[in-house]
């Protein structure tokens, strides 16, 4: 009986000593006063206002219940800075006349004469202004987008043009997709201004939305450089992009590492489907349950998978050494603001440039 009572004391101080250490791990709070003031302190040498943009910082932190250790901050505040350098409504050279091109590439779709589409620019605006008068003269894209809002509300063409929908996609001061924001508005802490599209740029909802985007989502990483990836290709893709690495080397196809696992747009299988229906019987896995499984991967839940534990197995014994588990997608980017070759994996490495010297200054490095 004595024994047995020394045992179960001894059981009874492992459990308390192991509760103990689960609740060491749990980051202390943290005050608003402290984690706006170190936001000040991280903040690049020439920004304005950088109360203001504490104050935001602080309170999308704070509205979405992340913790704002200072890892989070300075990879919030890398992202911010490379994509505007900390400004609310960043410039882009040659704008209007890129939004021009856009309009006679779809007016071109359209099989829309060019001279009916300058004739609809040359209409007097909302403003007082031609529709053209305000393209030249746009600066930002939040400019653009209140043209394109305008042009879509008040000229017919502008419909049959754009259909309703804005092609100004991306805003504010992380770049954030306004079709994000508009998806996860809910519990946006602000009152919103006509739309969330208007709230995207604006410094408290380009904040809130781009730091939703960045760190709203749980991740298995080790490193912050596949969340900035992530960030520019889209949630997970880092960690999908090293999941379609592990079926190339256990199947031998060849795959392009784009973090995509399904078609949306399709019915028909995509080549990473494909190449993992190749391997369904060395995985003992039948093609509908390889879809339902791979339809997981806009998710953590998707690492738990049977699939995707029993395609590192293979690829692993294949390759006789372990494979990394976020891989940096090879995907380039294309957009008219972007006039050189430019990659996600650039995009990710010039942010953890960002990030490295902000922790540099936090002491943390």
């Amino acid at each position: 009986m004595q024994a047995n009572r020394l045992i179960t004391s001894v059981a009874a101080l492992l459990v308390l000593a192991g509760c103990a250490g689960q609740r060491s791990q749990e980051p202390a709070p943290r005050k608003p006063a402290e984690v706006r003031a170190e936001i000040v302190r991280l903040l690049p040498a020439k920004t304005v206002d950088r109360q203001g943009w504490a104050t935001d910082i602080y309170a999308a932190f704070a509205a979405q219940d992340i913790y704002p250790s200072t890892q989070n901050l300075c990879s919030v505040l890398a992202v911010t800075e490379q994509e505007s350098t900390f400004q609310v409504d960043p410039s882009v050279p040659g704008l209007g006349k890129i939004a021009r091109e856009e309009i006679d590439r779809r007016a071109a779709t359209a099989h829309i004469p060019g001279l009916l589409v300058s004739g609809a620019l040359r209409l007097n605006s909302p403003t007082g202004k031609t529709y053209n008068d305000r393209l030249n003269a746009a600066r930002s894209e939040k400019q653009l987008s209140a043209i394109f809002d305008d042009f879509i509300g008040m000229v017919p063409m502008g419909k049959t043009l754009f259909g309703g929908f804005n092609p100004v996609h991306t805003g504010g001061p992380m770049q954030v997709s306004i079709d994000f924001a508009e998806q996860h508005a809910k519990g946006y802490p602000y009152p919103v201004d006509g739309s969330i599209r208007h709230e995207v740029f604006t410094r408290r909802g380009g904040m809130y939305f781009g730091i939703a985007h960045l760190l709203g989502y749980p991740v298995s990483y080790q490193q912050p450089l596949y969340r900035f990836a992530d960030f520019n290709a889209g949630w997970y893709a880092s960690r999908n992009a090293a999941f379609q690495n592990a079926v190339s080397r256990a199947s031998g196809i060849t795959l392009a590492l784009d973090g995509d696992l399904v078609r949306h747009d399709s019915i028909m299988p995509g080549t990473t489907e494909l190449a993992v229906r190749s391997l369904g019987k060395r995985l003992d896995m039948r093609n509908p349950t390889i879809r339902d499984q791979l339809e997981k991967g806009n998710s953590l839940a998707f690492e738990d998978t049977t699939l995707y534990q029993r395609v590192f197995e293979l690829a692993e014994q294949a390759e006789g050494r372990t494979l990394p588990r976020a891989v940096l997608p090879g995907i380039v980017l294309k957009s008219p603001k972007i006039t050189r070759k430019l990659t996600t994996a650039w995009f990710a490495k010039r942010v953890d440039e960002r990030y490295q010297r902000c922790m540099t200054r936090a002491g943390k490095l």
